[in-house]
């Protein structure tokens, strides 16, 4: 075990270093930027109450921490070791359990690359919405379809995708289910607004490399991407936007 955390850690380093030449390629905003900018003009100003829905070990809340007086977790299963960033977890699918918050407790819910993997995006964006307070809002990421490289990926068979995922992701813990029903910007938008939501603003960013900057060979795949998607902002590999429910 100890041999196998120091060959993540020097893997993490590795691609941490990688992320540099990104901008000087032109591949700019990045996600964490645009992600960043919607959290900042959504979130009051102290005091609010935020979910994280299908939540990693890392999270762009952190950031926010001061303008938090509640930060809770939801996802499908137990975050295994707890994360220490949260005040409270809560097991439930975003797509079945409407009735696992009360309406009206969130100021703000992030979902962070869940969308691709939700059976049911519509209930879980209707359920979404009844659990933000009038004026709230749902920052998304999530991949994009229209993306040659991520419709390729996602439209492998299981047996095939799965081994992908485990080499791409940081563990095999997170290489969950895929279903990519909701995956272009405009099937994104259409469901915001079908649950309800206003306000509603689309982007896309480069993030291939990002997200595969672990190994080297898939980080020079995904740079490939990146460029070639980057003059084309509809096939961009990952979509990111915000809806507001209505009243504040």
């Amino acid at each position: 075990m100890p041999n196998a955390t120091a060959s993540n850690n020097r893997a993490a380093k590795r691609g941490r270093g990688r992320l540099a030449i990104l901008p000087r390629l032109g591949l700019v905003p990045s996600t964490s930027e645009v992600v960043n900018g919607f959290l900042d003009g959504a979130l009051p100003a102290g005091h609010a109450a935020v979910l994280d829905a299908g939540c990693g070990r890392l999270s762009a809340l952190v950031s926010f921490r001061s303008r938090i007086g509640r930060l809770v977790g939801v996802d499908i299963h137990a975050p295994d070791p707890p994360l220490a960033w949260l005040d409270s977890f809560q097991v439930a699918d975003l797509c079945a359990d409407a009735d696992a918050f009360p309406p009206a407790s969130f100021d703000l819910v992030l979902s962070s690359f869940t969308v691709e993997h939700l059976a049911d995006t519509w209930t879980a964006f209707e359920n979404v919405g009844r659990w933000l307070r009038p004026g709230g809002s749902l920052v998304i990421s999530t991949v994009n379809r229209r993306h040659p490289f991520v419709n390729a990926y996602l439209s492998l068979p299981t047996a095939l995708r799965r081994p992908l995922q485990r080499a791409i992701k940081a563990s095999a813990a997170d290489a969950h289910p895929l279903v990519g029903s909701c995956n272009t910007p405009e099937l994104l938008r259409q469901a915001l607004a079908d649950a309800g939501f206003e306000k509603i603003e689309v982007r896309t960013t480069s993030n291939l490399a990002h997200a595969w900057r672990r190994r080297l060979p898939s980080f020079v795949l995904g740079l490939i991407g990146d460029l070639a998607a980057q003059p084309f902002a509809s096939r961009r590999s990952t979509i990111v936007a915000i809806g507001t429910v209505a009243g504040g």
